[in-house]
């Protein structure tokens, strides 16, 4: 048994070892040739536009043609999402928490880009090259710490998460408001219909904050990317300095 036989065809797929590759065949078709015209077809038409018969026609072959090269559709997307992540750029490691920032903010550029990856479904941990790559500059920023691997794959996995949950949240909110409404404009909105809504003897917290001038005095730049930038920096920094406290703990 050789080394390759121990890793799983999916994987060997993902890190650019199929078989064909190994044995020098030249193809017609081959697996990134069909990951780049699915990523195509996800960033023009989204993750629901992306189907084997669809990506088989823009490629000139049948849907059956394209389990050659991907064993599934969830692999297909495993490819797409590992591919279309890229590798991250150079991240500041001299200080952790500045490390980390510009680790989340360079993530969330990624998807804003692309917002189709933040719906890929999760089959599992990183495991393609370029996420392994990111997950190595995530890494290197903590390496300082004397966080034990447990705790430095756990930050690292929550600030991620919270990145793909605040871009998704974005991109529905941007949905859903109605034709040529900004979001300082929705939240306004929000707030007066809300006040007239929650009875203070029911909910008397909640009725404080609709009462309050929260919704109603919005920043002086009213721009949707800077309120999201602001709503963003805010939950990362919650998060950095909760990391902060279990570093401090650990006797870094």
């Amino acid at each position: 048994m050789t080394s390759e036989d121990v890793i799983p065809a999916r994987l060997r797929r993902l890190w650019g070892r199929s078989e064909s590759s190994r044995l020098g065949r030249p193809a017609v078709l081959d697996v990134n040739r069909v990951v780049t015209a699915s990523v195509e077809i996800a960033d023009r038409d989204g993750l629901g536009g992306v189907t084997l018969p669809k990506v088989a026609k823009s490629l000139g072959f049948t849907g059956m043609s394209l389990y050659r090269y991907v064993g599934s559709k969830d692999e297909l997307l495993e490819l797409m999402a590992d591919a279309a992540l890229g590798t991250p750029p150079n991240i500041p490691t001299d200080d952790w928490r500045h490390g980390l920032r510009s680790w989340a903010f360079e993530q969330r550029a990624v998807f804003h880009r692309r917002p189709w990856l933040t719906r890929v479904p999760t089959s599992g941990p990183p495991s393609g090259p370029n996420q392994i790559a990111w997950m190595e500059a995530g890494l290197a920023v903590l390496s300082g710490t004397r966080l034990d691997w447990a705790h430095k794959i756990g930050v690292l996995s929550l600030i991620s998460g919270y990145v793909a949950q605040s871009v998704r949240q974005y991109s529905d909110l941007a949905e859903g408001r109605a034709e040529g409404q900004g979001q300082a404009d929705a939240e306004r909105d929000y707030g007066r219909a809300l006040v007239r809504l929650v009875e203070p003897e029911r909910f008397p917290e909640t009725a404080r904050l609709f009462s309050s001038t929260l919704f109603e005095a919005p920043p002086s730049d009213t721009s949707d990317a800077t309120i999201a930038d602001a709503d963003f920096t805010l939950g990362l920094d919650l998060i950095l300095d909760g990391v902060a406290v279990r570093i401090e703990r650990s006797g870094s």
